[in-house]
């Protein structure tokens, strides 16, 4: 391997870890606020490219579709429990919420559509679509089985992820989409070239983990989303509702992968069915953070990444066998020293 090569395989490490450090972040975010290991996050970055091309093309995307229906059907239990609750004035609200968004964005999407071809709108828009997918699915699916094992919440999260794959597949087709880039700029550095839409991926990651960051830290909301992942039942205790914190955690979530999604449209095709994959490699990162530990979760996702970059050189046919034996020594690791501290003890 020569040292230009070593440079462009260490560029498209660091470009995949940086998204796969936004999903292990939003995994790790997810299970410690509900306990769910949240296997649909991939499908979130999925849902995002293939909106994002769909509206490139100047169509209405089937998503929008998907979204009216999630908000229907939470409306119509979230109107039911006001009334049995004797909440019937608040029932007004609620559809309005659920239903007059989807409706409200419908009609913008078909009205700008035809006006504008900006990539910038149409990026707001995808995310303004797909990120209320994340809050709406809580409610409906793991909301009523928030006291359920973590083995159940798999099975529920298993279900959800086959859901939208066959979905994605009934709306988008089997056919395979790239978006238009940011930027088709390239840069020069020596020996070196540095594609622009690179540069707007690390730096998007980049912010978006700072911009977490200061949000759990500074924001009440995100203080809350804290003391929920430290203690449930505590946080229940100080007046912090857990349907709350659940459906903000999965609105992270949505937001985190649309915004992947959104960023790895223009350097890899993507199909109906990629979610999976991608989002188990994020999976890989937030198991080296225990799902637990957020700074060591995004590292674990670079080394995925930097590991993915060199075993497609070396070995491409084996690459994926080898990033995902990645988490076997740290299994391990992880298991001898659970016993070790059980020793002590």
């Amino acid at each position: 391997m020569t040292f230009d090569i070593a440079i462009l395989l260490t560029q498209d490490g660091l470009t995949n870890g940086a998204l796969y450090a936004l999903l292990a972040l939003a995994l790790v975010l997810v299970f410690a606020v509900t306990r769910v290991i949240f296997i649909p996050q991939g499908d979130f970055v999925v849902l995002g490219a293939l909106t994002l091309a769909s509206l490139q093309a100047g169509h209405l995307p089937p998503t929008l579709y998907l979204l009216l229906a999630l908000g229907g059907a939470v409306g119509l239990i979230d109107a039911v429990a006001c009334l049995r609750s004797g909440r019937a004035h608040a029932v007004g609200r609620v559809l309005l919420i659920e239903l007059g968004y989807p409706l409200a964005l419908w009609a913008l999407c078909h009205w700008l559509l035809p006006l504008s071809q900006s990539l910038w709108l149409h990026a707001l828009l995808t995310l303004a679509i797909v990120v209320p997918l994340g809050p709406s699915l809580y409610r409906l699916v793991f909301q009523p089985l928030a006291q359920s094992s973590v083995l159940v919440l798999l099975i529920a999260a298993i279900a959800v992820h086959f859901a939208l794959v066959g979905l994605n597949l009934l709306g988008f087709g089997p056919e395979g989409v790239r978006t238009a880039a940011f930027s088709d700029a390239v840069f020069e550095i020596g020996s070196m070239f540095i594609a622009s839409q690179n540069l707007w991926i690390v730096l998007v990651s980049a912010v978006l983990i700072v911009a977490l960051y200061l949000f759990f830290e500074r924001a009440l909301y995100g203080k809350a989303l804290l003391a929920t992942a430290f203690n449930r039942t505590g946080a229940r205790l100080v007046g912090i509702s857990p349907d709350l914190a659940g459906r903000l955690s999965f609105a992270v979530a949505a937001l985190v992968g649309t915004v992947a999604g959104i960023l790895m449209g223009p350097i890899t095709t993507l199909y109906y069915d990629s979610g999976f994959l991608i989002g188990l490699k994020g999976f890989v990162g937030a198991i080296v953070g225990g799902l637990a530990s957020y700074p060591l979760a995004a590292g674990g996702a670079l080394l995925v990444g930097l590991l993915e970059s060199g075993s497609a050189f070396y070995a491409s046919a084996f690459k994926e066998v080898i990033v995902f034996t990645l988490i076997i020594p740290v299994l391990l690791w992880r298991s001898l020293k659970s016993h070790d501290r059980g020793s002590e003890e």
